[in-house]
């Protein structure tokens, strides 16, 4: 069974996540295209229907219905 012959420091392996998160970060920023909406100013996806106020290229798509909180349970 294999055995690790000295015990890594907390530097080496925190260096080591450091760097996994950073490569991993690195492919996956250039995989989504995060955008400010034009007019609501909210993050949405590039080519995509604002999900916040349903806008599309500066014309309204969906309408976007709020949902009603629910605060007390009806018997």
């Amino acid at each position: 069974m294999a055995v690790p012959k000295k015990k890594s420091s907390k530097a080496r392996t925190h260096r080591r996540f450091a760097s996994f998160v950073t490569r991993k970060r690195n492919q996956l920023e250039g995989r989504t295209h995060l955008m400010v909406c034009d007019s609501c100013g909210a993050a949405k996806l590039a080519h995509h229907v604002c999900a916040a106020c349903g806008m599309y290229k500066g014309r309204q798509v969906i309408t976007v219905t709020k949902t009603k909180k629910v605060t007390k349970i009806e018997a």
